[in-house]
């Protein structure tokens, strides 16, 4: 109702202050839920039955997970009482009890949040376009994945992650990324058939048409920290799980479209794990003028076929801004290295870089790969205010706001024009 909406916080032009917004937010969806069964029709009312029935498997832990961690005011469920956090059964007996209209709430919102995508993916089929969803390869520690499943993770006897993940020092970091996700006992997971990851890749394939996941080398390799160190340097590759548990995941789930987000620290090993199963990998035309060996993978002349080219990915800088700048957060490098960098992007583009989001755009479109990818932000030809993240950075990210009067007519029409003469235009 407008009542409700008058809420809702005041947005600046091209930010979102998400903190605000899902405050008040929160304020209509309760009354949503408050109100469901009185207002939702009998049709809505069994569709919800069946979607409860249906998603049983993860929907009954993690809308007892939400009610739990709001009955606590939020604290991490190493924090709640040690019965509830070792889900000891009467302790969660009672709780499913005491909290049942809250649980009802979580799922009435699943539900409702289900049906509604479940409709924008049917109208983006209607109209030729797929969606390409972004798995995580980790978790967070206060989820309700490692709380149900404890035995799965690395976990002191008090709950605490005692190894975590990240990445070594690399492009974006000179202390490299610790990311703090505790991380997986995949001895544990072999023994179920990798059950957990093949239901998690089966909700996935159930709402998007592609999974892009994150860290592919991680299932080769992972960097493992141990959980009292501050920084990722003090960290040591492990082996992963490798081909086991994609084999075990084409025998359940079939054909998988993955595509392998395939950067920083690749080494033979990981490569031969991607084409073994023909996950197409990424390439990423910002890293292509560095003046290391690495950067003539990243140019189109290298590219197979079988890959995804992007301009830059929402990890990077935009394309306007990179160029202007070409120097990350926590980079290393000096003046002298930026300025050949951009010489040499000049020289090899042929150009003054006044277009420069429009000269890598269609170096992508002309490239070799099979699909490209192009940020709405490089279309529009943004500088840094629009970047989306900046990695290893908590704060300030994913708040840029896309407003349909910033794509214009010709850039529309600029944008249709490259697709059909590279002859990617269907």
């Amino acid at each position: 109702s407008n009542e409700q909406l008058k809420d809702f916080p005041a947005f600046e032009p091209e930010k979102v202050d998400f903190g605000p917004v899902i405050q008040a937010r929160f304020k209509v969806l309760k009354a949503v839920c408050r109100t469901f069964d009185r207002n939702a029709s009998e049709a809505k009312k069994k569709a919800f039955r069946r979607f409860c029935e249906s998603n049983a498997y993860w929907l009954d832990d993690f809308a007892l997970f939400v009610a739990l961690k709001d009955a606590h005011d939020g604290r991490p469920w190493t924090q709640w009482e040690p019965e509830l956090g070792a889900r000891h059964p009467e302790a969660i007996k009672k709780a499913k009890t005491q909290y049942r209209v809250a649980i009802r709430h979580v799922k009435v919102l699943q539900f409702l949040f289900d049906e509604q995508w479940t409709k924008l993916r049917e109208l983006c089929h209607e109209n030729g376009v797929k969606i390409v969803g972004d798995i995580p390869i980790f978790v967070a520690h206060d989820s309700a994945d490692v709380w149900a499943h404890p035995e799965l993770y690395y976990l002191d006897d008090k709950g605490f992650p005692t190894l975590v993940a990240g990445v070594p020092p690399d492009y974006f970091s000179a202390t490299g990324q610790l990311w703090g996700n505790p991380l997986y006992r995949w001895d544990e997971h072999k023994k179920t058939g990798f059950a957990w990851w093949v239901s998690r890749m089966r909700k996935i394939f159930s709402m998007v048409d592609i999974v892009r996941i994150d860290h592919f080398r991680g299932f080769e390799k992972y960097w493992e920290i141990p959980a009292s160190e501050t920084t990722a340097i003090r960290g040591r590759w492990v082996e992963g799980p490798g081909g086991a548990l994609f084999d075990e995941m084409i025998r359940q789930l079939g054909d998988l479209p993955i595509i392998a987000e395939d950067l920083g620290i690749i080494t033979p090993e990981v490569e031969a794990l991607r084409d073994h199963f023909k996950f197409p990998g990424m390439r990423i035309l910002q890293f292509a003028f560095g003046n290391d060996d690495k950067a003539a993978d990243y140019r189109p002349e290298s590219y197979p076929p079988n890959c995804v080219v992007y301009s830059g990915t929402h990890d990077n800088d935009t394309t306007v801004g990179w160029f202007n700048s070409q120097a990350g957060a926590g980079s290393t490098r000096s003046q002298e290295e930026i300025n050949k960098e951009r010489q040499t992007i000049l020289q090899y583009l042929r150009t003054d870089g006044h277009e420069i989001h429009w000269d890598l755009i269609e170096l992508a479109l002309r490239s070799n790969a099979n699909t490209v990818v192009i940020p709405l932000q490089d279309v529009l030809g943004l500088g840094s205010s629009a970047r989306m993240n900046t990695p290893g950075v908590a704060g300030g990210n994913w708040s840029w706001r896309f407003k349909w009067d910033m794509l214009t007519p010709a850039m529309m029409e600029r944008m249709k024009y490259l697709t059909r003469a590279t002859g990617r235009l269907r």
